[in-house]
């Protein structure tokens, strides 16, 4: 009977509002009847998180027609009432009703801040809420959650990430924003070692069910890390937020060789709550991969043709576990730890055939190289968060502690053959790679409100990082190995990264504006054990921020920001020891790197329509020290033959302005189908000379996401994700465009406590990256396919969990600003 009076008070609400917004009489519209406005915002009183579509119910003393209305996705409303004596009610399924009697309406009405608590009593009677859409749209921000998208389920964060709006992943899973790879990749809010020393492997052990929802954001405030200077994706991972105890279980199979398991746990009691997220998966990722190279002016009885065909095989055996309390000392203060364990063993095996090939195309030669690497991951992070809120709503104190230790070894046996299958001794490598890296992360966050629209923030942050690589190349010789110290090399590398922050942010009618200013000091010592060399480097930087916001209506707003931010070579640019993939393919990285720095300028317009939604961007970018490799050409005596060999390395190259337009729709044209379309399209000139070569070059390039869900008889709802990456063009390479399809179908069962779903990644197997690329003597073309089509079968059984509104919360963010001020 609840529900059923709560829904009809609902349908009222809307009724009148349509009534009083589209369909008054003109006599109503000239005010012949005076109306005051009753305004507020609606939160959950203990995760201070705005409640859309709360209920607004306005009760008239003298027996007049109830009216009323809802609130916004940033929980406030805007009610239209005569003048009068009310009770006024605010009310939320499952959440405690909080009434105002008798409240007389001569004026307009502020009751500020409503904060509505948990009726746990009431939450098993949920059973009917409308889902929320995949991408939902703020004013600072795009939100993909996850938990709606089925092409993922049994995948990795890597996957999630593919499917973001204005997000892209290669297909060796370098993730870009924007179509630029310097974004910084964040897990609720701060650095994690979730993401690990190397963020693309990483991201593939993270399973999909362990996140709930990424944040996009693209016009960071000051209390962001400057670093990445094309923004940031924040990955916020699930908690339970019900009383007592509930979970969710998932299994998955799949072809090439998948198999799965992770759990989200969660038990909570009035005073503490237990979670986990744990997950276990092998898979076997076949890949492959080809090039051509065509030698213009070959040495004597060199080859003017070399073709190489790999192929790749990937076991991986990844296990991953978190476990936190969250104990809450008081109504104001909560204490939250958590344990991070991650594990990963894989074993790797690529199989090169090379053929040489003379002007006639005659075979010259072939041999087979084959590389066996094994690779064992380790990573244990803890981490401590206090949370502090005072009297005064959004006055707030949070201080944040991490501590992470990761280890990677990793260890490669290299094997040549001729055409007879005979293994060349003199050929035969194996190198080891021992890579430990050390963080400490401590960080305060200082909120405090000047008055209802206006508020004062400050931070520091220290990011201290210690990390070491030490690499060995041994060749056999004369039956035995021997240490190569033309490659062989350690290296030890310490950053340190100390932040102060500050920003004011105030609400003026339906203009907003936040001004903030960051001071960063980065020290940085780099030590080269083989050579006794030590270098070091200390600056101090200003990144100031400006978001500006201008309301037209609840339903369209337009948006303007200002950054200045950057990106920190790594290490592994850093690196000046030489490394190879090849005999004559060698790479190295640069010492004397400076950072790239970005002055960002976005200007954003959203319209919400009765089907539609439209979120759009113009977006403009100045860089300098743009981070660039280069390649040339030198000789090289290789198995006593004097042979050209390409070295690779990175230098601050070029400068770059860059500019584009984005836009992400969301449409319903029909109760059963759902469509999300977003485009991208994005221009880059680079200016920049090296060895009195010009790099200058422009570059246009755009992809676009398509995405359909729909609902088939039986309840069977069937996912369509199409994606397509346009071709582009650097100075002295090419890169053809890129196709693929994901499909997938799902159907609850067993009561809707359990979802079967069916997933096919890569459809039409066209996820391949096609290229080429120029040097005065060589011409190469390539094809890539890091994994080849894959179907996997999933299985989700949830306990104390309803699928239609799943009461789960995110763990803090920490970050993003209050409402009021979001730009």
């Amino acid at each position: 009977m609840k529900k059923f009076i709560l829904l009809t008070l609902s349908f009222i609400s809307l009724i009148s509002i349509a009534q009083n917004s589209g369909n008054q009489s003109p006599q109503l519209k000239n005010n012949s009847v005076q109306q005051y406005a009753i305004t507020g915002i609606v939160l959950d009183a203990e995760t201070k998180q705005p409640l859309e579509y709360a209920t607004i119910v306005c009760t008239p003393l003298n027996g007049k027609a109830i009216t009323g209305g809802i609130t916004d996705q940033n929980g406030k409303f805007d009610v239209q009432v005569a003048k009068g004596s009310y009770d006024i009610s605010v009310e939320f399924i499952s959440f405690k009703t909080k009434t105002f009697k008798n409240r007389e309406i001569k004026a307009d009405l502020n009751l500020g801040t409503i904060l509505l608590e948990i009726n746990a009593e009431s939450l098993n009677e949920v059973e009917i809420i409308a889902e929320k859409s995949t991408v939902e749209i703020r004013l600072d921000k795009k939100i993909y959650n996850v938990g709606k998208d089925m092409t993922v389920k049994g995948g990795t964060a890597s996957d999630v990430l593919d499917n973001v709006p204005s997000v892209s992943v290669d297909v060796e899973g370098n993730v870009s924003l924007r179509g630029s790879e310097n974004v910084r990749i964040l897990v609720n809010g701060k650095p994690s070692g979730l993401v690990g020393l190397s963020g693309t492997d990483a991201l593939r052990q993270l399973p999909a069910d362990a996140i709930e929802k990424v944040e996009v954001i693209t016009s960071p405030s000051a209390r962001y890390d400057a670093e990445g200077t094309a923004g940031i994706l924040n990955i916020i991972l699930r908690k339970g937020k019900a009383l007592g105890f509930n979970s969710s279980f998932t299994a998955t199979a799949g072809n090439p060789d998948y198999f799965g398991a992770s759990a989200n746990l969660n038990y909570r009691t009035n005073k503490v709550n237990y979670f986990t997220n744990i997950g276990y998966n092998y898979n076997n990722s076949p890949g492959k991969s080809k090039s051509d190279v065509t030698y213009l002016n070959p040495l004597n009885d060199a080859p003017k043709y070399i073709s190489e065909n790999t192929k790749y095989t990937r076991e991986n055996n990844r296990f991953n576990s978190q476990f936190g309390v969250e104990y809450y000392i008081n109504d104001k203060t909560s204490l939250t730890g958590t344990v991070l364990y991650r594990t990963s063993d894989g074993d790797d095996t690529s199989t090169n055939t090379r053929q040489e090939f003379d002007a006639s195309k005659s075979l010259l030669a072939k041999n087979y190289r084959l590389e066996d690497e094994t690779e064992k991951d380790k990573t244990l992070e803890y981490t401590l968060n206090l949370t502090k809120d005072f009297k005064k709503d959004g006055h707030k104190l949070t201080v944040d502690f991490r501590y992470g230790k990761s280890n990677e070894d990793n260890k490669s046996n290299i094997f040549e053959e001729d055409d007879l299958g005979i293994v060349d001794e003199n050929t035969i490598e194996r190198s080891f790679t021992d890579e430990t890296s050390e963080d400490v992360l401590i960080k305060a966050d200082y909120v405090l409100p000047i008055n209802e629209n206006s508020q004062f923030e400050f931070g520091v942050n220290a990011d201290l990082n210690n990390q070491t690589t030490d690499y060995l190349l041994e060749e056999f010789e004369n039956n035995q190995f021997v240490n190569n110290t033309n490659f062989s090399n350690t290296l030890d590398f310490q950053q340190n990264v100390y932040a102060v922050y500050s920003q004011y942010g105030q609400k003026i009618n339906k203009f907003s504006y936040l001004f903030g200013l960051r001071l960063e000091n980065t020290d940085r010592t780099i030590k080269l054990i083989q050579t006794n060399e030590d270098f070091s480097e200390n600056y101090t930087e200003l990144f100031p921020t400006v978001n500006l916001g201008l309301e037209f209506s609840e339903s369209e707003n337009i948006t303007l920001g200002y950054s200045r931010r950057l990106s920190r070579p790594r290490s592994f640019y850093l690196n000046p020891f030489e490394t190879r993939t090849s005999k004559t393919y060698i790479r190295s990285g640069n010492i004397y790197l400076d950072p790239t720095y970005t002055n960002s300028f976005d200007f954003g317009y959203l319209k919400r329509w009765d089907k539609i939604t439209l979120n759009s961007s113009i977006y403009y970018q100045h860089t300098i020290n743009n981070i660039e490799w280069v390649e040339s050409e030198t000789l090289r005596d290789i198995d006593n033959v004097e042979t050209l060999v390409i070295l690779r390395s990175p230098i601050n190259l070029s400068s770059q302005d860059r500019y584009g337009f984005e836009f992400t729709t969301n449409y319903t044209p029909l109760k059963w189908w759902k469509l999300t379309n977003s485009f991208n399209f994005f221009k880059s000139s680079t200016e920049g000379n090296y060895n009195n070569v010009s790099y200058d070059k422009e570059d246009t390039n755009w992809f676009t996401r398509l995405e359909s869900r729909i609902t088939l008889p039986g309840k069977i709802d069937w996912q369509t994700s199409g994606m397509y990456m346009g071709p582009s063009e650097g100075a002295f390479s090419k890169r053809d465009g890129i196709f693929s399809v994901n499909l997938a179908f799902s159907k609850d069962i067993l009561n809707e406590n359990g979802t079967l779903s069916l997933n096919v990644s890569d459809l039409l197997n066209s996820r391949k990256r096609t290229s080429s690329s120029y040097t005065d003597n060589t011409i190469s073309k390539s094809e890539f396919q890091w994994r080849s089509r894959q179907i996997l079968l999933n299985f989700t059984y949830r306990f104390n969990q309803n699928k239609k509104r799943d009461r789960s919360r995110s763990f803090d963010s920490g970050g993003g600003e209050e409402e009021m001020f979001k730009a």
